[in-house]
């Protein structure tokens, strides 16, 4: 038999699934954990709000954690909704009777808006459950209700962070949804400093359950071993995948995708397997090799929900021309950062449809190729390029992606004229590795006519 790291959830039962311990034990799997929980409350709730509530008794609530600690070593546990102050109180002499290391996440209101924590519960949070906290996790309006502190920036975050720990708690984490601007940012705060996670917002993305999922993910890797640091950044890294690939399962919110990079992960071979046999069908097309640059091509596949380079498979080296056609080396994730900053760059802007690209050779016969096959081709001039995309992450790249993204139309084809230094070339894109090839046949034969 293989030992399993235990974590505990005491919250409430979401009936639509998205948040609560159903979220919270969806989460703790998707790190390799075993889930046990202890149930507050029953909602009869969906996406788009709560239409009821019935409190499990707070003695009933003890009896469930003590029967789980009893038989299973938890070396983690978090903390969702209580709803009244009886069952805040009983929650907090556990944790201190069992010695847990616990995650607090102070749910007060749902993402509906719906109230889920009494006013007398809320002052049985702040003085006898924060003090036991390894870390709390409001978000910024919870947060101003812990504290008092103005949150409109992340310096009313940090200051709200600090108060939180000089309350009792070890560690604050307050997350910034809730607050305007491109970037979503998260303040830690522990005894000694402070420190920011920054993401882009995601538009549209999902926000029910985003709570839940983030603290039951710091719960799960705190269960893992892992430092408190540690936990924080790598629950970060889940909830940005887990929101911007969020699943539309009902008429209100979008929910977090919990599974997400299960499922990612358990892409990755496809996607390696994609770009083989992508360079092996290009080896069919008769007149590829006058289609590559004098730099070789690359070609490039991403993993169904990638955010990461090492989630784009690509050619070590790329495909170079030969006297006889071609030749490769071997395939594999993260192998050229050019072809992954370009692809996840359109990804970002496009509603994460391309899942391919290659580069292709720039010259007068092959545009005028092009003109002919109906595809969207676009245009870029590296002159219009500000200074200050030149270097940092994405770089050209970046910039040529959101360039691109940024005018009508599924970016098809784009001409790149190149620079002083850089070879002018034809960047192919195509929702999948079968479209792609597709693509660079039509120009091929277009060509050849």
């Amino acid at each position: 038999m293989t030992d399993t790291n235990v974590a505990l959830t005491v919250a409430g039962s979401d009936s639509g699934g998205g948040a609560g311990i159903q979220a919270d034990l969806k989460t703790m799997e998707a790190f390799g954990v075993f889930g046990t929980s202890a149930v507050t409350s029953l909602t009869a709730q969906n996406s788009t709000g709560v239409r009821g509530v019935h409190d499990t008794p707070s003695e009933f609530v003890a009896e469930q954690i003590d029967a789980v600690v009893e038989d299973f070593n938890v070396t983690a546990a978090k903390t969702g909704m209580l709803s009244n102050a009886e069952t805040a109180r009983v929650v907090a002499e556990k944790i201190d009777e069992h010695d847990l290391t616990t995650v607090v996440d102070p749910v007060m209101i749902a993402q509906s808006g719906d109230r889920l924590l009494s006013e007398e519960a809320e002052e049985v949070v702040r003085d006898e459950l924060l003090p036991r906290a390894s870390l709390v996790t409001p978000n910024a309006p919870e947060a101003e209700t812990l504290t008092g502190v103005g949150i409109d920036s992340s310096e009313g975050m940090r200051e709200a962070a600090r108060e939180l720990v000089d309350a009792g708690a070890e560690a604050a984490v307050v997350t910034g949804g809730h607050i305007e601007g491109d970037e979503v940012v998260d303040v830690l705060a522990d005894a000694e400093t402070t420190e920011r996670y920054t993401k882009p917002r995601v538009e549209g993305g999902a926000t029910h359950g985003t709570g839940c999922a983030f603290s039951s993910a710091v719960a799960a890797e705190l269960a893992n071993g892992a430092s408190l640091r540690e936990s924080v950044a790598r629950a970060e890294g889940f909830l940005y995948r887990a929101v911007r690939y969020g699943l539309e399962v009902g008429e209100g919110a979008d929910t977090v995708h919990h599974l997400v990079g299960t499922r990612n992960d358990a892409a990755r071979l496809e996607a390696v397997e994609a770009v083989r046999v992508t360079v092996e069908r290009f080896g069919e097309i008769e007149g590829f090799p006058a289609l590559l640059p004098e730099v070789g091509t690359n070609v490039g596949v991403a993993t169904p929900y990638a955010v990461e380079h090492d989630e784009i498979a690509a050619v070590e080296g790329r495909l170079r021309r030969t006297d006889v056609g071609f030749v490769a080396s071997c395939v594999r994730l993260g192998a050229s950062g050019h072809v992954a900053r370009y692809l996840l760059g359109l990804r970002d802007h496009l509603d994460d449809e391309p899942g391919a690209v290659c580069n292709l050779r720039n010259n007068a016969e092959v545009r005028e190729a092009l003109g002919t096959t109906g595809m969207n081709v676009l245009r870029i001039d590296r002159a219009d390029q500000p200074d200050e995309t030149r270097e940092g992450e994405g770089g050209t790249m970046g910039w040529s992606a959101r360039t691109v993204a940024s005018r009508d139309g599924f970016p098809d084809a784009v001409v790149d004229a190149g620079a002083v230094g850089k070879e002018p070339m034809v960047r192919i894109a195509a929702r999948d590795a079968d479209e792609l090839v597709e693509r660079v046949e039509s120009i091929a034969e277009a060509l050849d006519g």
